[in-house]
């Protein structure tokens, strides 16, 4: 079982309190902000996207919001898989990422600023993002080392619009996004997660798709797209949904999630005293953008 891929896709963002027995001696009895949902993470960036556009309209420069996903098809698929009903309709999302793919290859704000003069596409850019001469963030990953991130133009008037100051929510992001680097090995070799993974995985031998754990099944499910390629592609998006129904209704009968969940609340919990206090602010920023965003855009339909 990968942790990387377990950390980066149970829950939304940095989840908070622990799951009892021995863990209670951890606990933090003060509030938590609560992390925000993929449904208000998207409407964050689809309000990001209508300040940028407004933005670059002001300067003269067309620009396209993309909007190219409803919102049932940009419901992210995580490690735990348990929506029985999406699973039947979209198997793993693979159509979903081929769509997506085909969006970004298309994106017609490339197309338009091909299309400028090279005096015009010079300006386009430090409109958009500040050019070559925008300020860089810097923030520090919690494994260590750094990310670098220029900010500038119309981006950064949008980022400030939502989350007030662009370097702390760059900053804060950066930390409560990377804490899985401190803490995955231990959620990798956890007992209880193990466990629950183990009668997953008897789970989907009865049903006749043998597979170790949810990762090892979509790594199967693409090694046979791939084998069938496009002539076939409807017989592999059959295998596709076969898999993940299976896969979504043996996480259901396990009850993967809500084990992988407390358990990944846990293991971040034990670094609250370290980066609590960053987490909080991520928090509260990404909250503060949210209540913003929906006087801005509609929720995607």
């Amino acid at each position: 079982m990968s942790w990387c891929v377990v950390v980066a896709a149970v829950t939304t963002g940095c989840a908070g309190g622990v799951d009892g027995g021995d863990d209670r001696a951890r606990q933090d009895p003060r509030p938590k902000p609560p992390a925000l949902t993929w449904r208000q993470e998207l409407r964050i960036a689809d309000a990001q996207q209508r300040l940028t556009r407004q933005c670059m309209n002001r300067q003269g420069f067309t620009y396209r919001e993309d909007r190219g996903l409803t919102l049932r098809e940009s419901r992210p698929v995580r490690y735990v898989q348990d929506d029985v009903a999406w699973a039947r309709a979209h198997g793993y999302g693979g159509r979903i990422e081929a769509k997506s793919l085909r969006v970004h290859e298309s994106n017609p704000n490339g197309t338009y600023r091909r299309g400028l003069s090279p005096s015009r596409r010079a300006a386009f850019d430090a409109a958009l993002d500040g050019g070559g001469d925008a300020r860089m963030l810097t923030a520090a990953l919690p494994g260590g080392g750094e990310t670098r991130k220029r900010v500038g133009g119309c981006t950064e008037e949008a980022e400030r619009a939502l989350f007030g100051d662009p370097a702390e929510w760059y900053r804060t992001g950066k930390i409560a996004t990377g804490l899985n680097a401190l803490y995955g090995k231990d959620l990798m070799g956890d007992r209880r997660l193990t466990a629950a993974v183990r009668a997953w995985s008897r789970c989907m031998k009865e049903a006749g798709r043998p597979h170790d754990d949810p990762q090892a099944a979509r790594e199967a499910v693409r090694a046979n797209t791939a084998r069938l390629g496009a002539a076939r592609a409807d017989e592999a998006f059959a295998v596709e949904r076969k898999t993940a129904v299976a896969d979504a209704a043996c996480a259901r009968e396990t009850s993967l999630r809500a084990v992988a969940t407390a358990r990944e609340a846990y293991y971040l919990d034990r670094l609250r005293d370290r980066f609590g206090e960053d987490i909080d602010t991520y928090r509260h920023l990404g909250r503060r953008a949210y209540d913003r965003a929906v006087r801005i855009v509609p929720e995607r339909s």
